[in-house]
């Protein structure tokens, strides 16, 4: 699934284009019309060398004046030992849809918005904790004050172990979760309820020993090295659901523009129990199950293609909370059997040349970090 511009029920909050009033020194700070929400409950994922915790933090404004974010501190809500601290440049990196103000504003969420801070702590090694508090620095024309901004526990149920869901390589993990319109932060709304369906999603795409992603030109879709890939069962599993009935253009330009419920294109979802479901998106015509089947790890069940919405052939794989492609959260999961040779230090990098080569080669089960170069078995 493609990154596109969705209609969500929940405004991104935006900054307001005059300063934040200046505080009144000695005012007491009224926070009545400030709600904290905290919709996902985060379970630690390995990716890479380090687990992390990756969730959302929801903030809104309800009063008739700006808010001032000016900083965020995450704790072990057990210990008390804080886990994470944001502020400045990074807190605003954070944030989704908003730029940081001039002077000192900083962050500012204007009347009636919605900020959303996209929390992602990499934890040291050890047991991780069981639950996390969130302190937020805020600022009103009243005055300023340390608020608590929630706790949520962290989920603790073991992450499903998948097998590769390709063959070969090199294959390029591509993510970013620092995009703004990139799959961890993309909300969708349906029946009323907003989720994250990419949280952990991969576009998974094949390169050449020189990082080029086309034979030639890439004009068609057969230039590119993943298109018709054979895409696997990442575990013993049965079909819930799938979408077949999509045609395929010869030639890149030529691939339709697709209304959001048809962005998936042909599409697969794997139940893998425990209310989890693997997605393979933007398939070749001719997925190979149906509803009802029974596969096997490392089946075949279909093709990299680009139907739905996309630029490129590529497979897109993630893990979801219910088979509804748009309308479930997006769940962690590790992979194994894959070996790590390199990464781009950036998507923008992508096909423009060979990939910096990695010494210590993590090989699962773990997530690959954004952007890595990866080797399955053949």
């Amino acid at each position: 699934m493609t990154p596109l511009e969705a209609l969500t029920l929940l405004a991104v909050a935006a900054v307001p284009s005059s300063p934040l009033p200046a505080a009144t020194s000695g005012a007491p700070v009224v926070l009545q019309a400030f709600n904290a929400q905290l919709p996902y409950r985060p379970a630690p994922v390995r990716i890479g060398d380090r687990v992390h915790l990756v969730y959302e933090l929801h903030l809104t404004n309800f009063a008739s004046t700006p808010l001032g974010l000016d900083g965020l501190t995450v704790s072990d809500a057990v210990t008390g030992a804080p886990l994470a601290t944001l502020a400045g440049d990074a807190l605003s990196a954070a944030v989704g849809g908003i730029s940081a103000g001039n002077g000192d504003s900083g962050v500012v969420i204007a009347p009636g918005m919605r900020a959303i801070v996209y929390l992602d702590i990499a934890l040291t090694e050890g047991a991780p904790p069981k639950s996390l508090s969130h302190r937020a620095a805020i600022r009103t024309s009243a005055g300023a004050a340390a608020i608590d901004a929630g706790s949520i526990g962290v989920d603790d149920r073991p992450l499903p172990v998948l097998g590769p869901p390709l063959r070969g390589g090199p294959w390029v993990a591509v993510y970013g979760p620092e995009m703004e319109r990139g799959h961890r932060r993309v909300v969708y709304a349906t029946a009323g309820r907003a989720t994250i369906p990419g949280r952990f999603a991969i576009d998974w795409m094949k390169a050449d020993a020189n990082g080029r992603l086309d034979r030639s030109d890439g004009k068609s879709l057969a230039d590119s090295y993943s298109h018709g890939s054979e895409v696997l069962a990442v575990a013993d599993a049965v079909v819930a659901a799938v979408r077949n009935d999509f045609a395929e253009p010869v030639l890149r330009a030529d691939l339709p523009k697709v209304a959001i419920g048809d962005a998936t294109g042909n599409y697969i979802a794997l139940d893998l129990g425990d209310s989890r479901f693997a997605f393979y998106e933007h398939l070749q015509p001719g997925v190979r199950v149906k509803v009802g089947d029974r596969v096997k790890r490392g089946d075949v069940i279909g093709r990299v293609g680009l139907t739905g919405q996309g630029s490129s052939p590529h497979l897109h794989f993630h893990v979801a909370s219910s088979p509804s492609p748009l309308g479930a959260e997006g769940l962690p999961f590790l992979l194994d059997g894959y070996r790590t040779i390199g990464r781009y230090a950036a998507i923008g990098d992508l096909g423009k040349g060979p990939w910096p080569p990695v010494t210590a080669a993590g090989t699962g089960p773990s997530l690959p970090p954004s952007n890595s170069v990866v080797r399955f078995p053949d």
